[in-house]
């Protein structure tokens, strides 16, 4: 019989100032019996919270600098792979998120991941919400959305600020109305019993599941995979200019090329990814299985190595697409190696229903007036809802494609390569809230020569 216990996890989250730090506290100075490991995750490069947090017998890890979701998730991964070395030390882990972090991909880590969902068992997401300011944060930040819908208790904090019961109802109401399947909870001062929120065996991969179809589906800090058969020998990657003046990348060797060899090289890739990356610049040596930062801040084709000594398929997992730095992969002949398989990991997760992108794809060439004018109108109307915008233009005349990029009302745009013998392709990305599909493609082909 498998007497094996997992380790129970809460997920702490909720909006900025919601009163995350002071629940901690509490829990950490409750006389429950429990030996608690904290995770605790801030965003930018110094962290705060972990002087805020009393001085208990408790163990206390930080990650800093970003949130817990695809960039990180293999922080995660490696502090909680850290503390199974310390088994004896602790019988219960508390991770308190950023309050600009969706619990989602958090939550994801303990499913996706094997050797975690071994040891490890979600016991559910406590979410804190400022009775004070939730209206204005719901109305402005898809997080604190997010943050409620997934919570398996709400915590309904600085009740005592407002005055106003009707307006409590009423607020309690709202949360209800997004979230039927939680627990509402009213505090002051996160003032309320531990057992409100560990101990709970709440979280449900089903509802889960209900509520985000694509919840299984994570988000990875790379955008694209290219797998190719190699012999023994010397080959050229390069790459021309494109949006970034550098590019992570990982080479993963003895690569499979099915669907899925390729998740599992991509979930391999996510522990890569949270090293620090060693930084190459133009004629070096790749490096096989290591996180790798490809200095392109230099004019013209930036080229690197890499040396195969025996038959091998490898995989490329590249910060960006192929496409946007025209990256090819050569043999000492010149010639191109062809791909085995590629794929584009596009996020599946959105921060809310209204959030969602478009891609417009044209052949042709594009009249500059024309194309100003319709941007310019675009963003007077909707600059607030598009959040970002980039792509590649063909402009009548010009030898070089145009490349842009904007956020909300700000555009910005540029000169590129010379088309070559390319095919001169227009390519536009738009990402933000109730985009109009049809109007956005009947706008851009009006621009069309």
């Amino acid at each position: 019989m498998n007497t094996h216990q997992k380790v129970p996890v809460t997920i702490l989250t909720g909006f900025l100032g919601s009163g995350k730090t002071t629940l901690l506290n509490r829990i950490l100075s409750e006389e429950h019996g429990k030996r608690i490991a904290v995770i605790e995750n801030e965003y930018g490069e110094v962290g705060i919270d972990q002087g805020l947090v009393i001085d208990a017998d408790e163990e206390i890890f930080e990650m800093s600098n970003g949130c817990i979701c695809c960039t990180v998730r293999g922080d995660l991964i490696r502090v909680l792979g850290n503390l199974m070395k310390r088994r004896d030390k602790f019988d219960y882990v508390l991770v308190e998120t950023t309050g600009l972090a969706d619990p989602g991909p958090v939550a994801q880590t303990f499913f996706m991941d094997d050797e975690i969902r071994e040891e490890f068992s979600l016991d559910g997401i406590v979410t804190l919400v400022d009775a004070v300011h939730i209206d204005q944060q719901l109305g402005r930040s898809d997080e604190s959305t997010e943050q409620v819908a997934f919570a398996d208790v709400l915590v309904l904090n600085k009740t005592d600020l407002v005055n106003d019961d009707d307006a409590l109802d009423g607020l309690e109401a709202r949360l209800r109305g997004m979230n039927r399947m939680a627990r509402i909870v009213r505090s002051e001062k996160a003032n309320l019993p531990v057992s409100t929120v560990l101990n709970l065996s709440a979280f449900d991969l089903d509802q889960a599941l209900e509520r985000r179809p694509t919840f299984l589906e994570p988000e990875y800090p790379f955008e694209w995979t290219g797998v190719y058969s190699l012999e023994p020998g010397r080959y050229e990657l390069s790459l021309a200019e494109g949006p970034d003046p550098a590019m992570s990348l990982v080479v993963a060797s003895n690569q499979g090329a099915d669907d899925t060899a390729l998740r599992e090289g991509a979930e391999w890739c996510v522990r890569r990814y949270a090293e620090p990356a060693e930084t190459l610049i133009p004629q070096a040596q790749l490096l096989f299985d290591k996180h790798v930062n490809l200095e392109l801040d230099t004019l013209g084709c930036k080229s690197f190595f890499l040396q195969i000594d025996a038959p091998m398929r490898v995989g490329l997992y590249a910060q960006h697409t192929a496409e946007e730095f025209d990256l090819k992969l050569t043999d000492t002949a010149g010639a191109a190696v062809a791909l085995d398989a590629e794929r584009t990991w596009v996020a599946q997760h959105e921060h809310d229903d209204e959030v969602g992108s478009i891609a417009i794809e044209r052949d042709g060439d594009v009249d500059p007036d024309k194309l100003n004018a319709w941007l310019g109108e675009l963003l007077r109307v909707r600059g607030v809802d598009i959040f970002r915008m980039k792509g590649f233009i063909s402009f009548a005349g010009e030898s070089q494609r145009f490349v842009f990029q904007g956020v909300h009302m700000l555009l910005d745009g540029q000169p590129d390569r010379p088309w070559g013998d390319s095919p001169r392709r227009n390519q536009l990305v738009f990402i933000g809230r109730n985009l109009d599909e049809q109007s956005l493609r009947e706008g851009f082909d009006a621009c069309l020569m």
